[in-house]
């Protein structure tokens, strides 16, 4: 590592990479993804989405996403003037990153330790093909980017939820989660609706979705769906949750949106999702709302509806 100069820090995620042997003062985390952006801040780093200026080292901690990886990679190159330093797990494809790499430059003797390994290379324009060039266009006519939910199609879930909704929702609306827009596209076909909250923690995703939907009801909001508020109590709310840490199904995280949903209705509000057939999320909805029904599903989805939130719960 360099003796002076800032160290850019690409992808860091909360709980899982330490960064506190590192020098604090010459780090710059770059993140999109609004809970980690929140926690690096508040330890009192300098944080930012894209790269500011250039940099003596890089850290470049893998995504699980390959495209996503290799567009890491070739933006580290970019900004620059010493080692890139690349962070993976196994599970996460590093192995093949490094082969791919070794293709391309000298590369240091990889270190491995706990299902993870570490190499580096001075920064090289031999990467200048992997980095992220226009956004791809989808199904409907949507642009997506690498690395964001379901970036090579329509979510199923998500349609069969839209196909499902009814004609009306309320005057005010959120959706939760809400990726790169499908679903508040499909929401915004109603008349009746005169605002809907996007939010979303994925940057990128926001940007997406900024593109994809034009209707100026929409309102867009980078932040994490558990901890947001509205500025006034919402009719409806309607959310896809995620359901993975990592590689892992932590079904936590759709019972997080679960009990923000019935914090942010009216007493008459209602919350429509959907969820993979095998999530547990039926004592959630029970523990937040008075009624309860499955209003649609087939052998991989079930859309649940939910109605009166609970005294408690709001």
């Amino acid at each position: 590592m360099p003796d002076i100069g800032r160290i850019a820090v690409f992808a860091a995620r909360a709980g899982k990479n330490d960064l506190s042997p590192l020098p604090p003062e010459r780090l710059h985390v770059l993140t999109g993804f609004k809970p980690d952006f929140d926690l690096f801040a508040g330890q009192g780093l300098t944080c930012a989405t894209v790269p500011e200026g250039r940099y003596s080292a890089a850290i470049v901690f893998l995504p699980r996403a390959k495209p996503l990886a290799r567009a890491l990679i070739a933006e580290a190159c970019q900004v620059t003037d010493g080692p890139v330093i690349i962070d993976g797990a196994k599970t996460d494809g590093v192995e093949s990153i490094l082969k791919e790499v070794r293709k391309r430059t000298k590369v240091s003797v990889p270190l491995s330790k706990s299902h993870g390994k570490l190499f580096w290379f001075i920064a090289s324009p031999d990467f200048n093909d992997w980095a992220t060039g226009s956004a791809q266009e989808i199904e409907g006519g949507f642009s997506t980017q690498p690395g964001v939910f379901s970036a090579d199609g329509i979510d199923p879930g998500s349609r069969l939820l839209a196909d499902t909704l009814p004609a009306k929702l309320g005057r005010h609306v959120a959706d939760l989660g809400g990726g790169w827009g499908y679903l508040s596209a499909r929401i915004l076909e109603r008349e009746t609706i005169e605002q809907l909250d996007l939010v979303e923690a994925d940057h990128t995703a926001i940007t997406c979705a900024r593109q994809n939907v034009s209707d100026p009801r929409l309102r867009l909001y980078w932040d994490d769906a558990t901890r947001w508020r509205p500025e006034s109590l919402l009719d409806c709310v309607v959310t896809n949750p995620p359901f993975h840490t990592d590689r892992n199904a932590d079904p936590a995280l759709g019972r997080s949106f679960i009990s923000a949903a019935a914090a942010m209705l009216k007493p008459s509000g209602q919350l429509w999702m959907v969820a993979n057939r095998h999530l547990p999320y039926e004592a959630a909805l029970a523990d937040g709302f008075a009624s309860v029904t499955e209003a649609a599903g087939d052998n991989r989805f079930k859309i649940l509806h939910a109605t009166r939130p609970s005294r408690k719960a709001r």
